[in-house]
């Protein structure tokens, strides 16, 4: 039987998108253009006429197999659980252009327009836009799209990286409006992100159950065969409607992909080295300097090799504490807790050398501060001097630099005097406050890759006489203590988009829900910067409140960013084409603008 929050919810659905819910809108003062940018008054750099992006391949063959590893579970093919490979068969609003800043085309949608205020986007969709069922795609499923995963009755995430929409209204059948409550052009990341699914499907479903027969789907790729917790395989649709669209050509040239399951990432390496993997993304320096001396990459059939990761920029993990819990409340402790961390130990010992720094949430880009707040950032910081740390104003930020040895007596020194300051002593060994109580600190994780972070982190603690442990829980109990803010600290992924966009209020915002907001941020400061980010009308302002919303986190010591992101290591069977790309790439074309080489491939023996 439908439970009751779900037949709520699709009762909603189903009275919002009723013929007679449709809103008359005025689009006759809005400029309807072929892209659009999250930087106002952004000139984008391919015209409306443009035939194809510039760094692809559209003479690519069409034809072979491409097999890629899927390390998380296999259980259903809905797309509101977002499984493997289900971004490549349901088609989306807009393309990002991985050649520029920031440029998105239509695809889905034949036009875009904003409004002055920039708080309302309209798309007009492609009239011979159809799914694989021979229907049309209309504004219905746009709106049942967006309302279905801003309800996140998964709760996957999608709550907060929609929370910005207020309203989504049919303004004919192919059209849609979108409104929200600040500039809805700084989320077109997520609206390029978020599948258009069927509203003829799922409406009358509940929207959380399992499936594993696929339902209609519309992109160049259809879900044919599921293993369930085995595998999924996808095959190119040869009429596919948007084939011959400026921003698919010379994409999706293989005949099928597929996802294989894997329990963790060694099996999948294993699997990898004896060739039943093409790809795999290494994260792992000892892995990447050590477990792929092998016969094959000797011969030239496997390679080492990178592709371009300009979109995201920041650290790979951050250390997150949670600053709704004592003693992370306090400012002292938490920056006593990033002197302790020797990161020059961790790269020379664990990581070979291979990794850098992140001094920056947006490291590596030009929203990442660095020297002393210009003019710019400074009418920003201004406002609130009064409960920002004095340093931002008048000290360049950066994490301590240790000579990588293993104990940085230095770093050591400065935290227990930070913590003396901050009401703590060392009492046989143990570090106490002022009534006695030990100094306890509890590292929540699920992932066994998070112990070899965190365990010589927990070794430097304990030279301080703080109680620090790793607490590994399974998957559901994490996220659920994470929403329930259970926990003391964590190691969470990091990354933000470039530009910065929607991960800015779920992330760093006091409105958002614990789950995202892992150190349950409750600071005026950077709620307004959030605010500043991303309302701003131009890109120098767009640019200076990142800035400045860095500079405070960074000396609050909320999180403490690691490594830097980088390129994404890659290794591969060498049996593909690859097109030529330009020096300055955000996003390469992967696996889309890849395609199978048979001569290459003729040449590889196992």
């Amino acid at each position: 039987m439908e439970q009751p929050r779900a037949r709520s919810i699709l009762l909603l659905f189903a009275l919002s998108i009723h013929p007679l819910a449709h809103v008359v809108a005025d689009t006759q003062s809005l400029e309807f253009r072929h892209g659009v940018s999250q930087i106002p008054n952004y000139e984008l750099k391919y015209p409306a006429d443009f035939p194809h992006f510039n760094h692809l391949n559209v003479d690519a063959p069409k034809g072979g197999t491409l097999v890629l590893p899927w390390l998380k579970p296999l259980d259903t093919v809905s797309p509101m659980y977002q499984p493997a490979g289900f971004y490549r068969s349901y088609d989306h609003l807009i393309e990002r252009a991985g050649d520029e800043l920031s440029g998105y085309y239509g695809s889905l949608a034949e036009s875009i327009a904003l409004s002055a205020d920039r708080r309302r986007i309209v798309f007009r969709l492609r009239p011979q836009a159809r799914w694989h069922d021979g229907r049309p795609i209309t504004a219905t499923d746009v709106k049942f799209s967006v309302e279905t995963f801003r309800a996140d009755v998964m709760a996957h995430g999608w709550a907060g990286a929609l929370a910005w929409v207020t309203d989504v209204n049919i303004l004919n059948p192919l059209t849609v409006e979108i409104r929200a409550d600040s500039d809805v052009a700084k989320q077109l990341f997520i609206l390029g992100y978020m599948p258009i699914v069927p509203a003829h499907f799922w409406l009358g479903r509940d929207v959380r159950e399992p499936i594993t027969t696929p339902p209609p789907q519309s992109g160049p790729y259809r879900l044919t065969g599921v293993s369930q917790g085995r595998y999924v395989t996808y095959e190119r649709v040869p009429d596919y409607w948007g084939r011959d669209l400026p921003v698919n050509r010379g994409k999706f040239n293989f005949d099928t992909i597929r996802y294989e399951r894997y329990l963790d990432a060694t099996v999948a390496r294993e699997a990898l080295r004896a060739g039943l993997l093409d790809v795999w993304t290494e994260t792992d320096s000892r892995h990447w300097l050590k477990s792929y001396d092998v016969p094959a990459r000797d011969h030239g059939w496997l390679v080492l090799g990178t592709r371009a990761s300009g979109n995201r920029s920041g650290a790979r993990y951050i250390l997150a504490l949670n600053t709704r819990r004592q003693p992370f409340d306090d400012i002292r402790v938490r920056e006593a807790l990033a002197h302790a961390l020797d990161f020059e130990w961790q790269i020379r010992a664990l990581h070979g050398g291979q990794l850098t720094r992140a001094n920056s949430f947006f490291a590596d880009s030009l929203f990442a501060s660095s020297g002393l707040p210009d003019e710019s950032e400074t009418a920003f910081l201004e406002p609130h001097r009064a409960q920002l740390p004095a340093e931002v104003f008048t000290h360049p930020f950066s994490f301590p630099i240790t000579d990588g040895m293993g104990v940085d007596r230095d770093g050591l020194s400065r935290a227990r005097a930070l913590l003396e300051k901050a009401g703590y002593r060392v009492v046989d060994g143990v570090m106490v406050n002022d009534v006695g109580e030990p100094f306890v600190i509890e590292f929540l994780s699920f992932l066994r890759s998070d112990q070899r972070i965190l365990l010589p982190y927990l070794r430097s603690l304990s030279i301080l006489g703080i109680q620090a442990d790793i607490r590994m829980i399974d998957q559901t109990g994490y996220y659920n203590r994470r929403r329930n803010a259970d926990y003391d600290a964590t190691l969470v992924g990091g990354g933000f988009e470039v530009p910065p966009s929607w991960e800015l209020r779920p992330y760093f915002h006091s409105s958002s829900t614990l789950y995202l907001n892992a150190s349950g941020l409750n600071d005026p400061a950077i709620d307004a910067l959030v605010e500043a980010a991303l309302s701003a009308t131009h890109l120098n302002g767009f640019v200076s409140a990142c800035r400045a919303l860095d500079r405070v986190l960074l000396w609050n010591y909320y999180q403490v960013p690691l490594d830097a992101l980088g390129d994404t290591r890659i290794v591969y069977w060498d049996k593909f084409g690859r097109p030529d790309l330009p020096e300055e790439m955000y996003v390469a074309p992967f696996p889309d603008g890849w395609w199978f080489d048979e001569e290459k491939a003729a040449r590889i023996s196992f």
